[in-house]
């Protein structure tokens, strides 16, 4: 359990998908304009790491990498599919996301309309993709590893992008210089934000 809780805190905070890699940026500054949008959108990023990490880590262990297959048999224990990894990956994020869209506009019809056309973008928001990428680099030794790295992936992701549209909330009643105002001032936070992130790495995990 101990483990799980460092794996999940490094996760959330030290390897922060935005403050850490800056990954999945395109997306961030795009839809964090509110809190609502960018909690919705957060909520969904969660929804679909938790989901495509665990898959992505089974086809990884057990049909992808070299001698995954060794379970059919000993004459395929050295099958080696792992150039299919970026396909296999790509198609079950895409799949995920299908999901996600079909459920966020069945139940949530007006955070649908407000993501417009992010929502079917997040199969190809780089964080999602960086996820199953870090688990395939990282080599969990179980699925419950992957599950956990997932959920802190997604939520430190969240956490950021929720964090930005607060403060990008704030920020129309500022008065703020006109070169720096809008994608300018986001950029200059982020920054900071990154900066205090970390801090963090002050943390003994």
């Amino acid at each position: 359990m101990e483990n799980y809780l460092n794996l999940f805190i490094r996760s959330v905070f030290l390897e922060n998908m935005v403050f850490a890699f800056f990954i999945g940026m395109c997306s961030y500054l795009a839809v964090s304009k509110s809190v609502k949008t960018a909690t919705g959108l957060g909520i969904a990023v969660i929804f679909v790491q938790v989901i495509t990490v665990p898959v992505n880590y089974l086809l990884e262990n057990y049909l992808l990498k070299e001698g995954a297959l060794k379970w059919l048999g000993d004459s395929y224990a050295d099958v080696d599919l792992s150039f299919l990894s970026f396909i296999m990956y790509i198609a079950v994020i895409a799949a995920m996301v299908q999901l996600v869209e079909m459920i966020v506009e069945k139940f949530a019809p007006a955070l649908y309309i407000s993501l417009g056309i992010f929502l079917p973008l997040i199969a190809v928001n780089c964080a999602i993709l960086a996820g199953s990428l870090f688990m395939q680099q990282k080599e969990f030794i179980n699925i419950g590893e992957a599950t956990v790295y997932g959920i802190g992936s997604g939520s430190g992701w969240c956490i950021a992008i929720i964090s930005i549209a607060a403060i990008r909330e704030k920020l129309r009643y500022s008065n703020i210089p006109a070169p720096l105002r809008g994608l300018g001032i986001s950029f200059i936070i982020t920054g900071l934000m990154g900066l205090a992130f970390m801090g963090f790495m002050g943390i003994k995990v």
